[in-house]
């Protein structure tokens, strides 16, 4: 397959070629489509570690994509699957920029609970949609270190709804459309590696229509 135009994935079934890192990932049917249900499998749910095997990790399925800059866009559907923490918010995005397999990327992603149609509380309604970079800047050292929030912010999301994630590198983040997040300073070196469906702890989650067109 050439990858110098745009490539697109129904995601009714897990793409030939594609890996799984520490996630499960079957077709399924919701909300009136077909697509790809990713979670994280069990040994990591219930016998990992936050920050070594989930929290900002390679948790995603690698698709069999290269990729430098462009655009990704996917459709995804996310709710809790109740084998996470009291604080999981349904976490599920794109990973990109992967290189060996998952030793560095970066990503963003949604914590659907986190969404304004949910009423989330302050500061949780401004954590919706979260950028990071592995291995070095997981969320909370970003919210530590620019405590202006440059790299989350707010989103009408909520769980068990479509919603469309974009990436449009160099790093303007798009919701349903509208640009959320524009993070000037991303916080790896651009390399070209793969595509990831990322998911996170506690979250059952449904990806659908994939494009990736780069530039």
């Amino acid at each position: 397959m050439s990858h110098s135009h745009q490539t697109s994935y129904d995601l009714d079934q897990l793409p030939e070629g594609s890996t799984l890192r520490s996630v499960t990932a079957a077709p399924a049917s919701i909300a009136g489509r077909r697509a790809l249900r990713v979670e994280l499998t069990d040994a990591v749910t219930f016998h990992g570690r936050p920050k070594v095997d989930y929290v900002d990790m390679p948790t995603f399925v690698i698709l069999p994509i290269t990729f430098i800059n462009g655009t990704i866009e996917v459709d995804i559907l996310n709710r809790l699957n109740g084998k996470g923490p009291a604080d999981a918010r349904a976490f599920a995005g794109l990973a990109y920029r992967i290189i060996d397999g998952g030793d560095y990327f970066e990503a963003a992603y949604l914590r659907s609970l986190n969404g304004r149609k949910t009423n989330a509380p302050n500061p949780r309604d401004q954590r919706a949609i979260q950028y990071f970079a592995y291995p070095d800047w997981p969320f909370d050292r970003l919210r530590e270190m620019y405590p202006d929030g440059r790299y989350e912010a707010g989103a009408d999301i909520g769980p068990d709804e479509w919603t469309n994630l974009k990436i449009d590198i160099h790093n303007n983040i798009l919701v349903n459309g509208t640009q959320v997040l524009s993070v000037a300073e991303t916080k790896a070196t651009p390399a070209t590696g793969a595509v990831g469906l990322f998911v996170d702890i506690g979250s059952e989650s449904y990806f659908s229509n994939l494009t990736i067109s780069p530039r």
